[in-house]
This record gives structure tokens, C-alpha cells and sequence, in this order.
């Protein structure tokens, strides 16, 4: 098949730079081939057609089928790639990549104090980002879809962009969330269980709604834009009001299979313990996440008048006693650490993950994961003799975790238009 004129080539690489997981050549996949063609060539960002065939060890003649009819339907484009020849002479090389204005996506964080969006484009770039602050007293279901609704029309207003425009909205919430069905069984941001939050949102925003809860899409956006690109298995926590955990299985997330598994923070580690948010008693989260230190820090420094406070300043000024030396602001940091360690040595010793990020804003508070932590958490760990998993901290704000419910519409969307296409090279 003859391709296009040299004059139809895009010349630019600006909107080329590549997001989703980077996976080996040659790694089995049950998904049809003209998906795995598009999906390394948003991950590479740009990538020739021998490259393509190469990796997917598959015949170029195939490839050269398959990436015409993406381009056709308006999915690929043809890059005029840079020669490393010096006279540059000659027809000009030719690379793939994905049409960023093919499809916009919009990606939305709610949490229980801010809630954050991003819009990004088909090839994972960043169009606008915006964030309201979450009413205090909003925790209705209709109070969450007219503030989602606010936000989105806001951030689209900011990229001159109307709602219509958009294919689809990724929904990031805490709690336990089924995102196969869209039902939310339990959240902080909810006075409600059991909602159906997928289809009341998508209903007030007219637009498809996929939701997850926000510690597998935090891990979603490392696996798609940050350190776990090129990872097969890792591991992120994540420390903010609550205490989550994502996990990636061979460059997927895995959710479990009733969808809702991973709950780090809601592992017992005391019998009869502190009162977790969730009802039950002894969880790992009652004793790290912000109202953990929140009521250690009324009892130890005997703070009973500051209940009018907000959870952050109440945080903020446990740190800077801390940080001035106060043994007992010292030593809530401490015991939130130690138990912290335990968390990651079961983490480690349940998955044995290459890398773990700790990820969040409470990750400012180096207390959490200082030297003898990370110590502890290593004499917790099965002793085999080998190093223990990498462990890193990413501080990243809100806009991390709408990068992810942005991520998880891309992967949706993708999924919808080439997963269930019927793929001649597929086999029976």
C-alpha cells in the first residue's frame, strides 16, 4: 500500500513525547493486535513501522495493514522522523504516532478536601488542569455530582473547550470502589453506601463516566506518566486523609477479584485497636493517616481545644513542634513511622515488589519515612538474603491523582474502540 506524499507528513514532535506502559517486545498479550500496535506507539511516542513489527514479532506487510486503517480511522498519524544520516537527503524517515486531537478526556480527583481535574489529550498531554474546594458540609450524592459537573465545566471553560467535546471523564474517589460496575461501597467523600456514583455522575454530566478508587489511580498515572513506565511490578502507597495502596501486576493494575482488593489501610495490625474511619477497629490507617496523628496529637499534647481547627493546620503545627525538638509531637511521628514500616515489610513480603513509591501529600512529613523506618522495614521483612525493594517518595499534589482518572479514561476509550473491533490477525 502506497503511503502519503511527503507534503501530507506531520513535521513536528512536540505532542510526541509518549505515555502508558512501557512493555518488553515479545510480551504474550490476549488483546487484538491493532491495539497493542496503538498502544506502543503512544507509549514510545513515536515509533517506525519495522519497529512496531519487530516488538510484536509480527510481518511488517501485517503491520502496514493494521497502522493504515488506524490512520484512516483517524487514530495514527505519519511523523517525519529526524535522519542520522548527515546529507539528510532523500525521502524523509517516516515514524507513527497517535492524533492527540483524536479524543479529549477529562480526568477528576475528588477528596475530602479539594477536588482537582485535568484535560488531556488522546496522546496523554496535559490541556488544562483546575481545582475547587470541596464544601464541608457537601457529602450528599447529588452534593458530588453538582460539584463534579462545577469543576469540569470550569477546566473546560479554561481550555476553551465545551463538555461536549470530550469522549469520556475518569472519576478518582476514596473508598472501596467497584470499577467494573461503578458503584462506590463505602467512601469518605459519601454519608451514603452502596451508590451507583458512575451513573449518577455520568447522568448529570452527559458524558461516560469511569470510576476507581484513588490509590489505584495514582498508581494508574506512575504506570502511564511517572517511575513505573517501565516497571512490571510495583507497589505505591498512598498517605492523605486515609491510607491506600495500588498494585501493579505485569504493567496492569490489579484490583482483585471482586474489583475492590489492595486495601492496605484496612489490614489489621492490632486486635481491638484505635477506631478506623471504616467502623472496624485495629486497621493499619487508624494509626498513620492524618486523623490518626490528628487524635494522637489532641491526647499527647493535650490540643482539646482545637477542634474548630482544620485536620492541615492541626498537621502543620504537630510538624513544626516536631521539627522544634518537642518529644512528644516527636514521638506521634515516630509511632505513625514504625507502624508505616509494617505495613511496606508485609507489602514486601506478600508481593515482593521491584519498587515501592510512597506517594502523597503527607509525604512532606519526613517523619513518616525517615532512616530508621525504612530500617524497620527492613528487619521486618523474610529474611532471604537478598536487598529489599527500592522504596521512593513522591510528593506530588492532587493533580497526580487526576492524571490518573485521566489515564484510566484514555485506557477505557482505547479499550472501546479497538478491544472489541473483530482483528483478522487474531486468530480463532
Amino acid at each position: 500500500m502506497d503511503g502519503p506524499g511527503d507534503s501530507d507528513l506531520i513535521r513536528t514532535e512536540g505532542e510526541f513525547r509518549g505515555c502508558g506502559p512501557l512493555i518488553p517486545p515479545l510480551s504474550e498479550s490476549t488483546r487484538p493486535l491493532r491495539q497493542q500496535i496503538f498502544e506502543r506507539v503512544r507509549a514510545a511516542g513515536l515509533m517506525p513501522r519495522v519497529q512496531v513489527a519487530r516488538e510484536l514479532s509480527v510481518s511488517p506487510a501485517t503491520v502496514t495493514t493494521l497502522t493504515s486503517e488506524l490512520i484512516e480511522s483517524g487514530l495514527l498519524v505519519e511523523v517525519a522522523a529526524p535522519r542520522e544520516t548527515e546529507s539528510g537527503r532523500g525521502r524523509p524517515a517516516v515514524a507513527l504516532g497517535v492524533r492527540a486531537d483524536a479524543h479529549l478526556v477529562a480526568g477528576i480527583k475528588l477528596s475530602d478536601r479539594e477536588h482537582t481535574a485535568v484535560l488531556v489529550d488522546f496522546a496523554g498531554n496535559l490541556i488544562a488542569d483546575e481545582a475547587i474546594a470541596r464544601h464541608p458540609n457537601a457529602v450528599g450524592v447529588d452534593d458530588l455530582a453538582e460539584a463534579t459537573l462545577t469543576l469540569l465545566n470550569r477546566v473546560c471553560a479554561k481550555a476553551g473547550l465545551t463538555r461536549s467535546q470530550l469522549t469520556a471523564v475518569g472519576l478518582a474517589v476514596p473508598g472501596y470502589v467497584d470499577s467494573a460496575t461503578g458503584i462506590v461501597h463505602w467512601s469518605s467523600v459519601l454519608q451514603v453506601r452502596q451508590v451507583p456514583l458512575a451513573r449518577v455522575v455520568s447522568a448529570r454530566l452527559g458524558l461516560p463516566v469511569h470510576i476507581d478508587n484513588d490509590a489505584n489511580l495514582v498508581t494508574l498515572a506512575e504506570l502511564w506518566f511517572g517511575a513505573g513506565r517501565a516497571l512490571a511490578d510495583f507497589a505505591v502507597v498512598t498517605i492523605e486523609h486515609g491510607l491506600g495502596m495500588g498494585f501493579v501486576i505485569n504493567h496492569r493494575i490489579y484490583r482483585g477479584g471482586r474489583g475492590i482488593g489492595m486495601e492496605l489501610g484496612h489490614t489489621k495490625v492490632q486486635l481491638d485497636g484505635a477506631l478506623c474511619r471504616c467502623g472496624q477497629r485495629g486497621c493499619l490507617e487508624a494509626y498513620v493517616a492524618d486523623y490518626a496523628l490528628v487524635r494522637e496529637a489532641t491526647t499527647a499534647l493535650n490540643w482539646t481545644g482545637r477542634e474548630s481547627q482544620s485536620v492541615t493546620v492541626i498537621l502543620e503545627s504537630l510538624f513544626d513542634h516536631a521539627k522544634a525538638g518537642n518529644q512528644a509531637a516527636r514521638s506521634i511521628f515516630r509511632r505513625a513511622g514504625r507502624y508505616l514500616a509494617l505495613g511496606l515489610a508485609n507489602v514486601s513480603n506478600l508481593f515482593d515488589p521491584e519498587l515501592i513509591i510512597l506517594s502523597g501529600e503527607r509525604m512532606r512529613y519526613d517523619y513518616l519515612y525517615a532512616g530508621e523506618t525504612l530500617a524497620e522495614m527492613k528487619t521486618l521483612m523474610l529474611d532471604t538474603g537478598r536487598p529489599a525493594p527500592r522504596v521512593e517518595i513522591h510528593a506530588w499534589g492532587d493533580l497526580l491523582w487526576a492524571h490518573g482518572a485521566a489515564a484510566l479514561a484514555l485506557s477505557e476509550v482505547t479499550e472501546g474502540l479497538m478491544g472489541a473491533a473483530r482483528d483478522p490477525f487474531a486468530g480463532p
